[in-house]
């Protein structure tokens, strides 16, 4: 076995080097797409490409391509897409949460201006439109829906929840658009493009959605623990922003209302944040409180569900690493 492919996943030496070698090409291809005549618009682009990343969602259209042709010419296209649809989503993001940190790097709005992170972001969903066109109407209809469900998660987290919804399921949907939904399509982009069976694509799609969000319960597990130079972003920086979420809303819950320094934390959770020393008071006291042991349960059960989705995959070697991500996902938080 080998550890050549990211993740340390479970894979055979001779499927290392073939995901070694589509992995170049996908960064080759990534490279490329972010480039432009405009000096600003390439550095721009280049900047987050640059920082590094887990190439997630690409990695996904790769292995799920295994289960169909893995060299049909659609797929490292498409690997491209996703990534480039997720790179946008962060440039936006970072706008919105004001952040100054991505990767270990001066975020673009800090770096340069708001303005020119949004368009950035733009630029690279036309670019991804541009690849997405010559993959047929059933991919851009695909990647149409799939940004549309990332809109519409991050227009339920911006305004929150209303009276009459439950606050951990809204949250839960929240997830399952913002972060589900392009990890999803990246496992369903890899087994369609390859021409796995119908069946197939269907249950890596859902596999990889519950993945996803286990993977965005992972970061925000790892927001709260972990320090800047592990997690690459300021540490409680959804605790600042005041978006609540997996660990905060058990806190909320009133499930450990016995803890101490429960009825404190239940108080910060509902103050402005933005002081240093409060924040760092609520970040303290939730590092320790119950509802962290409650969330990683949570992340666990997550996993297990994907999993056994996956164990209903014909038993090839890439489905083993498929279940390698379900424990990744997991282990990652520590």
């Amino acid at each position: 076995m080998s550890s050549a492919v990211p993740f340390g996943l479970p894979v055979s030496d001779e499927l290392a080097a073939d995901m070694q070698e589509r992995l170049g090409a996908v960064e080759q291809l990534l490279l490329a797409s972010v480039d432009s005549d405009d000096p600003l618009l390439a550095e721009a682009s280049r900047h987050l490409v640059e920082a590094g990343g887990k190439r997630f969602r690409p990695l996904l259209v790769l292995l799920a391509s295994y289960f169909g042709d893995p060299a049909a010419p659609g797929i490292v296209p498409a690997a491209v897409v996703v990534e480039l649809t997720h790179l946008a989503t962060l440039y936006h993001d970072d706008v919105m949460d004001e952040a100054q940190i991505r990767r270990g790097e001066p975020s673009a709005n800090s770096r340069w201006t708001n303005t020119v992170a949004i368009l950035t972001g733009d630029y690279l969903f036309a670019r991804a439109s541009d690849l997405l066109a010559d993959l047929g109407p059933e991919a851009v209809r695909l990647q149409a829906r799939t940004f549309a469900r990332l809109v519409r998660g991050q227009i339920q987290e911006t305004v929150g929840v209303t009276p009459d919804t439950d606050p951990l399921k809204h949250y839960l949907q929240v997830v399952a658009d913002k972060t589900g939904s392009l990890i999803a399509t990246s496992g369903q982009f890899g087994a369609l493009m390859a021409g796995a069976p119908p069946h197939v694509v269907d249950t890596i799609t859902s596999a990889c959605e519950k993945i996803g969000v286990a993977f965005q319960l992972s970061d925000d597990i790892l927001d709260i623990t972990s320090e800047s130079e592990q997690s690459g972003k300021t540490p409680g920086t959804d605790l600042r922003e005041g978006i609540r979420t997996l660990p905060m809303h058990h806190v909320l819950s009133g499930l450990h209302a016995g803890y101490a320094g429960d009825a404190r934390l239940r108080e910060l959770l509902v103050a402005d944040l933005s002081d240093d020393d409060l924040h760092a008071e609520a970040l303290g006291l939730l590092r320790a409180h119950p509802a962290m042991d409650r969330a990683r349960a949570d992340l666990r059960q997550w996993a297990q569900d994907a999993r056994a989705e996956l164990l209903t995959l014909p038993a090839i070697g890439v489905r083993d690493a498929f279940e390698g991500l379900c424990d990744y996902v997991v282990s990652r938080t520590g």
